[in-house]
């Protein structure tokens, strides 16, 4: 695929020069017997006097052994969100570029889009949600700079076609990012393990989800190298704190554990799908590969208020494109899974 990512930087981003902290110009600043007397710090320890490594090196390489790439190609920031941000900013031109979303999806992309005055062109979703590939693509100009795919998706659960994607990577001339925030739930492959074929591509992942670390606030992009470097130069010099980092190391050496909490909720979301069938007011259940249940419901307000009467808070999702009617159920403990059950039963 030929694909040069200097025709879609901005132009002031291309020839800007990236603010360069004081331990970005001493990289080596875990050295245990160094004075550091250069970033106006205050030198009594306490564990967050120093300010934190602006690259993340630990993190980094932990998660580089884990899925097989390099650290040149990871970015981390402040949640997904700044991740995203950052793209929108290093990319797309406000008033003149755009970007194309396909509802119902994530809302922070359409949020962002407003931020950075880009347009945001809106593409529905199938009735069973997927892309409908040649509608996007009749929507796309020279100016359509990110075609944002969250799979699985968020708020429908399922993912995205195979097919249907390396379409979309192969025919789109603009950054394709893929949004994994829930890829931990699914049986199907990161599209990590495509990166190195389609020099278009950007994934995000999160800590948020199948990690247990949404207070964190850690979110993961990888790409190629090019695109990281570009992004780098405009991220904010610290946007990642030391406890975070530290939580985030402390945390990743733990895969079993994470592993037996992820089957831990597919098993509750199995149960949860099984008695779903059986109650009256769900008219349907959608696929899901995400650790979250759309339903489709009789009426949804009534039965959102009466589940929050109950103790219970469940997501509404009615107002978005192609869900009226629609309730998200997150996948709890075994305790609470067992509690929803049983309001379930009773209303």
């Amino acid at each position: 695929m030929s694909f040069d990512i200097n025709n879609l930087v901005r132009e002031n981003v291309k020839s800007m020069k990236p603010y360069s902290s004081a331990r970005d110009e001493f990289e080596d600043f875990d050295t245990a017997d160094m004075i550091f007397l250069d970033a106006n710090e205050n030198p009594f320890q306490n564990g967050v006097n120093r300010y934190p490594d602006p690259q993340q090196s630990n993190v980094k390489s932990v998660l580089a052994t884990q899925n097989r790439v390099s650290k040149k190609q990871i970015l981390l920031g402040n949640g997904s969100d700044e991740v995203l941000d950052l793209i929108f900013r290093a990319f797309c031109e406000p008033k003149v570029d755009n970007v194309i979303t396909l509802p119902p999806t994530y809302g922070m992309y359409g949020v962002l889009a407003n931020l950075n005055n880009i347009e945001n062109r809106e593409v529905l979703l199938s009735s069973d949600f997927q892309p409908k590939v040649e509608q996007i693509l009749e929507v796309v100009d020279a100016c359509s700079k990110i075609l944002f795919l969250c799979s699985p998706n968020n708020p429908s659960g399922n993912s995205f076609s195979d097919d249907v994607v390396v379409k979309l990577l192969e025919s789109f001339k603009g950054l394709v990012v893929i949004d994994e925030a829930y890829i931990d739930f699914s049986e199907k492959e990161s599209w990590l393990n495509r990166l190195s074929d389609y020099p278009n591509l950007i994934i995000t992942q999160t800590l948020s989800k199948a990690y247990g670390l949404a207070g964190i606030r850690l979110g993961i992009c990888y790409a190629s190298e090019e695109i990281i470097a570009v992004l780098n130069k405009i991220k904010p010099p610290y946007n990642v704190n030391e406890l975070t980092q530290q939580r985030a190391l402390e945390r990743l050496s733990e895969p079993e554990k994470i592993k037996g909490e992820i089957k831990s909720i597919m098993d509750q979301r199995a149960e949860l799908l099984k008695v779903l069938v059986d109650v009256k007011f769900v008219e349907k259940i959608y696929p899901t590969e995400a650790n979250f249940i759309l339903i489709k419901v009789d009426d949804a307000n009534k039965r959102y208020n009466e589940l929050i009467a109950k103790g219970i808070v469940i997501r509404n999702r009615t107002t978005q494109a192609l869900c009226e009617n629609t309730l998200r159920l997150t996948i709890g403990t075994e305790v609470e899974n067992k509690k929803l059950i049983e309001v379930l039963k009773q209303l």
